[in-house]
């Protein structure tokens, strides 16, 4: 089955509930290696996401996530508004004028929105960002759907994956962004991004499971 345009709207939505359930927690992370914001950041910029998508409901998929990449760019300060602007839009664009697409098209938007994020962070794999939930949920969504995978069970993998790239993160030390001051130790702590990438991905997985 597709994923419609409501069910897109749904996602943010969703997300919008789970930032909102656990910003604390990001704050809280992000107070061991950066400048404790990224919760409270997130949730600004996802009220403000709620409070304009009123407005782009009858939009296609593309415009409705270019409109959530340009308020988050707008709402979001730190390094995350830039980073989640860059992952919405460059995803809207890679899907385009559609109001419902299948599972490939949204495993070819997160590719797009991963290189987008990889281009202007100039992080790698391993740097201890976003990127280290994105690149291996992207992989096993990749790899679900060459064999075959239900489109359930496909996202699940993608979820279940990103959650595992999250908790490696815990030992690495970071190499980008404020976290990376810190050297040697910000060795021990889960990246505050990779966790709020690794949510994003289950919410999609979760919102998505009967599409």
């Amino acid at each position: 089955m597709a994923i419609t345009r409501d069910d897109v709207l749904n996602w943010v939505r969703d997300y919008a509930q789970v930032i909102e359930d656990n910003h604390e927690m990001l704050t809280d992370l992000d107070r061991e290696i950066g400048d404790a914001d990224h919760g409270a950041n997130m949730r600004r910029g996802f009220r403000a996401v709620l409070e304009k998508l009123p407005a782009v409901e009858d939009k296609d998929i593309g415009a409705i996530l270019k409109n959530v990449g340009m308020t988050l760019l707008s709402k979001v300060g730190g390094a995350a508004g830039p980073l989640y602007s860059t992952l919405f839009i460059k995803a809207g664009t890679t899907i385009g004028a559609k109001t419902e697409m299948e599972l490939t098209d949204w495993a070819k938007a997160l590719e797009a929105a991963t290189v987008g994020i990889a281009n202007l962070g100039k992080a790698l794999p391993n740097d201890k960002t976003m990127l280290d939930s994105l690149y291996p949920a992207l992989s096993a969504l990749n790899s679900a759907i060459e064999n075959g995978a239900s489109n359930g069970e496909a996202l699940q993998k993608s979820a279940d994956a990103a959650y595992e790239g999250m908790l490696a993160t815990i030992p690495l030390v970071a190499h980008k962004g404020r976290a990376s001051y810190l050297g040697e130790r910000s060795a021990g702590h889960q990246d505050p991004g990779a966790t709020s990438t690794y949510l994003l991905i289950k919410s999609a997985a979760e919102t998505w499971s009967d599409s």
